[in-house]
């Protein structure tokens, strides 16, 4: 599939009905969505046929992005079950309900960060651990109170659940934290592009009528074959 053919299937997604802040529920742009797929595939062979897993799924736009790739089969996990109602809408109506599956779950627990950062769920990756060839996601940034290092423990449960490479979106202002903390669980991390998040006026708190974010696409790949490091 080409890339403005992907873009315009994920134009049809829709997104959060009534977003919630704590979450911080962002809608992924199908532009956003399709280059980070179309690479991911394109360029590194990583979606096609393979066994994915989308954290933080919320309206399914990143899981449908993979399932129009061509992947075997998609897993997508959110805590938010309004979120996961609109992604399974979603789902249907791109009819991809032979790929793609939703599953209710949270992804982090509170302790065991550092200094109080929020950790990987190990309830959920005891079952998970291994079980898919890619990860996929554009995690919280962990700006709101309670939140602190939930980007770093989604990277770090989706490096446990993915054999192979992990796509992510991050606050280009995080990136050489993000390197460094790559590098100790024994993965290389390489920066595919910078690009510019779009939020628009969703919260009452908003001023802007939108407000570009600098982020990077980030490529997660085991240094070696031996992935001991990424135990958590």
């Amino acid at each position: 599939m080409k890339l403005k053919q992907l873009e315009g299937h994920l134009g049809e997604v829709a997104a959060f009905r009534d977003p919630k802040v704590q979450l911080e529920q962002y809608p992924t742009t199908a532009h956003l969505a399709a280059r980070m797929l179309y690479t991911a595939e394109a360029t590194y062979g990583d979606i096609a046929g393979r066994a994915v897993v989308d954290l933080g799924c919320g309206c399914g736009m990143l899981s449908l992005a993979a399932a129009l790739m061509g992947a075997g089969c998609v897993t997508g996990i959110d805590v938010d079950a309004d979120a996961l109602d609109i992604a399974a809408e979603n789902v249907e109506a791109l009819e991809a309900e032979d790929v793609v599956d939703l599953v209710h779950a949270s992804l982090c627990a509170a302790g065991g960060g550092d200094a109080g950062a929020l950790a990987p769920n190990h309830a959920l990756l005891a079952g998970m651990r291994g079980r898919f060839d890619t990860a996929v996601l554009n995690p919280p940034f962990g700006t709101k109170p309670g939140n602190k290092g939930i980007d770093v423990a989604f990277l770090q449960a989706a490096c446990a659940m993915a054999t192979g490479a992990v796509y992510s979106l991050h606050k280009s202002s995080t990136r050489e934290h993000l390197v460094r903390k790559a590098a100790s669980w024994g993965y290389t991390c390489e920066v595919l592009a910078e690009l510019r998040f779009d939020v628009p006026m969703m919260y009452k708190f908003h001023k802007k009528k939108s407000v570009d974010i600098a982020v990077d696409l980030l490529r997660l790949s085991p240094a070696g074959a031996d992935k001991g490091a990424t135990e958590l």
